[in-house]
């Protein structure tokens, strides 16, 4: 096992790869921006660096600086979170150039899987189910309109580069695409430096079910059951769940054995995800691949007794998973809701200082965030400032220990997302297990934008 670790992302992942590294007895080290010297990750680790200023370019995102660090502190492995440069081949390379193991995949299967548009042919050649579509980058709007016209409407336009929800949309027609094309491609182009966009058929009430695997360096394979992402805002996850309601054994399954499939087929090892979108018949299709870290993965390890992070840093030490498929058992049903520092209403950010943070405590009750009162929420990052995870016997347990734990939190000083969670979780719908992709947009009533 290594003896110290540089995780290279912030906030609360970055505290919750320390505390694992921690209780592992391994030393850990911590980089932060200005705007991050409060912050619990900070304090958590053995040894913390600024690396720079607050904009995440130069910062967060300084590979050079952070193997300087690295080499510096004589960290043998760096572990990148989730989002940042968690799915950067050029970084996963760097360490490899520099003899640091990036605990991950290797970088040839990031770059593969980082375009959706080269991940959509992959899995096809895997055999895996895809959603009916086009595996090419289109050239311009006209191409865009004779191409849509063969698949036929609605159809879902997408970055292939895209991550969050950023560059896809919902077209309804030639006028609906013809706007789109041009503003989704530059939104692309801003955020991740590639405009590419391609379409996909849209398929009707879909739900979001991904299956989390893990695969050591031995050739073995296993995956860790599903979680339901379905509640979405602005196409980005909001609450999580595991296992899913809708889901037979026989599909779950299914799924599962094909997430490994998919993994086999590109060599894959460490933790990763394959998620589908599922349409009312129970046919599932490959959406993509995330090749890291979810940021929903507490839940998988509520069900399954599993520390990820742990098993994580096994595989990247060479070590082999301890146990196969038939010693994966599920127990319970946990939630995991984001709580944001945004407004409610209309989902726009809700930065500022943080006058009282309060966390809720009970059995069952989880909590990952590297905030604390005094801190400043600022408008360089994410707006996720925490995540709160529960477990129950059963869903209806979970969801009635959520609504409790929501009722204790105290944030003071800026506008949460908290009161749309309550709304959700307390919705008829949801409570029926009828989690679709569009359920914000279709039930919540005090929304002021939906889109």
């Amino acid at each position: 096992m290594f003896k110290k670790v540089l995780v290279a992302n912030r906030g609360e992942i970055a505290a919750r790869v320390i505390r694992t590294c921690r209780r592992l007895g391994i030393q850990t080290v911590a980089i932060y921006s200005e705007a991050d010297a409060a912050s619990l990750h900070v304090k958590w680790a053995d040894e913390a660096y600024l690396i720079g200023k607050p904009r995440v370019s130069e910062s967060y995102l300084n590979i050079e600086k952070i193997i300087e660090i690295a080499k510096t502190t004589k960290a043998e492995a760096i572990h990148p979170g989730y989002g940042l440069l968690s799915e950067n081949p050029a970084f996963a390379r760097r360490c490899e150039e520099e003899g640091i193991v990036f605990i991950g995949p290797n970088a040839d299967v990031i770059a593969k899987m980082g375009s959706k548009i080269e991940s959509r042919k992959t899995m096809a050649e895997a055999g895996v189910p895809i959603v009916p579509g086009i595996s090419f980058p289109l050239q311009n709007v006209e191409e865009a309109m004779s191409t849509a016209a063969t698949i036929g409407y609605p159809i879902m336009l997408k970055a292939s580069a895209g991550g969050g929800g950023i560059g896809m949309q919902i077209v309804h027609n030639e006028e609906e695409l013809r706007k789109a094309f041009e503003g989704n491609q530059k939104r692309a182009t801003s955020f991740f430096g590639d405009g590419a966009m391609y379409l996909e058929k849209y398929i009707q009430n879909p739900r979001h079910i991904e299956v989390q695997l893990l695969a050591d360096r031995h050739g073995n394979y296993v995956y860790l059951w599903e979680r339901e992402c379905s509640i979405q805002r602005r196409h980005q996850k909001v609450i999580e769940e595991a296992p899913s309601l809708f889901l037979d054994e026989q599909t779950r399954k299914k799924m599962g054995e094909t997430a490994i499939q998919a993994a086999k087929y590109i060599g894959y090892t460490n933790a990763g995800t394959i998620e589908f979108l599922v349409d009312e018949q129970k046919n599932f299709y490959f959406l993509e691949m995330n090749t890291r870290l979810q940021v929903e993965h507490p839940v998988t390890e509520e069900i399954t007794g599993l520390d990820l992070v742990e098993e994580q840093l096994r595989v990247a030490a060479g070590e082999k998973l301890g146990y196969s498929q038939e010693h994966i058992q599920r127990r319970g049903h946990a939630i995991e809701v984001r709580i944001y520092a945004e407004d409610p209403k209309t989902f726009f950010p809700s930065p500022g200082a943080i006058t009282a943070f309060q966390l809720p405590e009970g059995e069952h009750i989880r909590n990952e965030t590297a905030v604390q009162s005094g801190m400043v929420v600022t408008p360089f990052y994410d707006p996720m400032i925490a995540k709160l995870i529960v477990k129950g016997e059963n869903r209806k347990e979970a969801i009635d220990r959520m609504l409790q734990a929501l009722d204790s939190y105290q944030i003071e000083g800026i506008k949460t997302n908290i009161p749309m969670l309550k709304e959700v979780l307390t919705h008829p719908a949801f409570q029926a297990g009828h989690t679709t992709t569009d359920f914000v947009n279709r039930h919540l009533s005090n929304i002021s934008i939906k889109k």
